[in-house]
């Protein structure tokens, strides 16, 4: 039976793609090596763990030992590198551990890689390497502009896939993805923050005049449009993941007071965001040329999503600072 290997699979995307591995491919193991900062979560796998296709391995992708017995041990036929540090705002404040998770540990990664020969290696990495633009749409051409340390960091280490690629040959293809949403999101990003913020009668604070605008895409539809690079794309390849969807961000917060039923008074305005990107946009033709596109409306998956934490505050509650649960 084919084994992949995904880090960072206790994490919001990763434990995602996870679900959609297993109940896609019965005859395919995955493997789970998550070092299980804040961000990941077991509870997110609760209902597969006893899966006997599935088995999880605490480890950091930044540990060579680990990394390295997990490629002989499992032999994976596909690695989908998850593991990142995700947060603009925490890498504002603390940019070391952006740089060790999403540089060193693409770096140990990849010569895992090389070292073990496995098949095909995928860098799952995002649309804020390219910067920001005031119009137009970034291509898989567009040269990486990051103003961010956690963008920087990503860009790091797609450079590093790049490289590896062109000197070592290594079997790579980059994934740069628009903003995801949808269930299990650890309630730091903006929709699921924004939501269980009402949800307990807190405010939402939006930076500046949230005029800034970032295209969606939801999870599910994030899940099969990878799938579908792993199925039909070559390697050495990059492809845009995005929808078109592009909402600014008061927008989005005013779709969100809506479905819960909540006013405008329930906004705060603070402070922007040191170096704040204004407008994230990707053109997705090279994908949807390959026959992908995505099924989910906005404002429908939006919905879904917002149901989902409302119906598992037991989910989310124990995430939050100085929670008593």
């Amino acid at each position: 039976m084919a084994k992949i290997l995904i880090t960072g699979g206790a994490g919001f995307i990763g434990s995602n793609f996870i679900h959609h591995v297993l109940q896609t491919y019965p005859e395919i193991e995955v493997v789970n090596l998550d070092a299980l900062t804040y961000a990941g979560n077991l509870a997110n796998l609760k209902d597969i763990e006893k899966d006997p296709r599935y088995t999880f391995i605490q480890g950091d992708i930044t540990d060579e030992k680990c990394v390295n017995r997990a490629f002989k041990e499992h032999q994976p036929s596909v690695v989908f590198n998850f593991a990142a540090e995700t947060h603009v705002d925490r890498s504002i404040h603390g940019p070391k551990a952006f740089i060790m998770t999403d540089v060193l540990g693409t770096y140990t990664l990849l010569e895992a890689v090389k070292t073990h020969a496995t098949p095909l290696y995928i860098q799952i990495s995002t649309d804020e390497v390219y910067g920001s633009t005031h119009d137009g749409e970034f291509t898989e051409e567009s040269p990486f502009l990051p103003n961010s340390p956690y963008s920087a960091s990503k860009a790091g280490g797609d450079h590093l896939v790049r490289a590896y690629h062109h000197t070592y040959g290594l079997p790579v293809i980059a994934i740069h993805s628009c903003n995801v949403f949808g269930p299990y999101q650890f309630p730091e990003k903006v929709i699921p923050r924004f939501v269980t913020n009402l949800i307990q009668g807190k405010k939402v604070p939006i930076y500046g005049t949230g005029q800034n605008v970032r295209e969606w895409i939801f999870t599910q539809d994030f899940c099969h449009a990878l799938d579908f690079v792993w199925q039909k794309a070559k390697p050495g390849e990059v492809f845009n993941i995005g929808t078109g969807q592009r909402i600014p961000n008061l927008e989005l917060t005013t779709k969100i007071l809506h479905l819960l039923e909540k006013g405008s008074d329930q906004i705060e305005y603070v402070a922007d965001r040191l170096g704040h990107d204004f407008r994230y946009a990707l053109s997705a033709e090279k994908i949807r040329a390959l026959g992908w596109k995505p099924t989910y409306d906005f404002d429908a998956a939006l919905q879904l999503t917002v149901e989902w934490y409302k119906t598992h505050e037991s989910w989310w509650k124990p995430l939050l600072p100085n929670s008593s649960l």
